[in-house]
C-alpha cells in the first residue's frame, strides 16, 4: 500500500482547481451585432407641384366678354348662378368641378368640367334650376383634379 502524503493530496488538488480554472469555458462576452449600415434615410419625395393652380373663384350670374364673372353675393330665385375659376399653369382633360351646398348642407348641383390650358384660363360652370333656387344661404366649393381648391364662396339666393 502506498502512502499518500497531505502535500501531494493538496497539490494534487490545486493542481486540478488550476486545470478545472483553465479549461472552464469563458462566458460568453455581450458584444452587440455590429452596427447594421442603414442606408441614409431618402428624402421624402415631395409631390410634384400641381401643374394648375385656382388664383380666384367668383360667383355671379353674368359672363363677360373676356369670360370673366363680375362677383355677386345676392342672386335672384331664376338666376343662373355661374362659378368661375381662373387657373394658372398647364393642364390637358384635368377634371375641375363646383359643387353649390344649400345652408342644410344638401347639395344643390354639382358639375364637371374639363380644363385644358397652357397658361392662365378661365372656366365658367353654370347652374340653372328652371323652378328656381330655393332662398337662403349658399357655399360654391371647387375642386382641381379632386382637390379643393380651398376657396369657398358664400352667396345668398333671395
Amino acid at each position: 500500500m502506498k502512502k499518500t502524503s497531505l502535500s501531494s493530496v493538496l497539490m494534487i488538488a490545486v493542481v486540478g482547481s488550476v486545470a478545472l480554472v483553465g479549461c472552464k469555458k469563458k462566458e460568453a462576452e455581450v458584444v452587440p451585432p455590429p452596427a447594421a449600415t442603414a442606408p441614409a434615410p431618402t428624402p421624402m419625395a415631395e409631390a410634384a407641384p400641381a401643374a394648375v393652380s385656382v388664383t380666384s373663384v367668383t360667383v355671379g350670374n353674368a359672363v363677360g366678354a373676356d369670360q370673366s364673372v363680375a362677383p355677386v353675393a345676392m342672386l335672384g330665385t331664376k338666376d343662373k348662378i355661374i362659378v368661375s375659376i381662373k387657373t394658372n399653369g398647364t393642364a390637358n382633360n384635368v377634371n375641375v368641378a363646383a359643387k353649390l351646398t344649400y345652408q342644410d348642407g344638401q347639395v344643390a348641383g354639382e358639375q364637371n368640367a374639363s380644363l385644358n390650358t397652357t397658361d392662365a384660363g378661365t372656366t365658367n360652370i353654370e347652374f340653372n334650376k328652371a323652378s328656381g333656387w330655393p332662398a337662403g344661404k349658399y357655399t360654391a366649393d371647387v375642386t382641381v383634379d379632386g382637390k379643393s381648391a380651398g376657396m369657398p364662396q358664400q352667396f345668398e339666393v333671395k
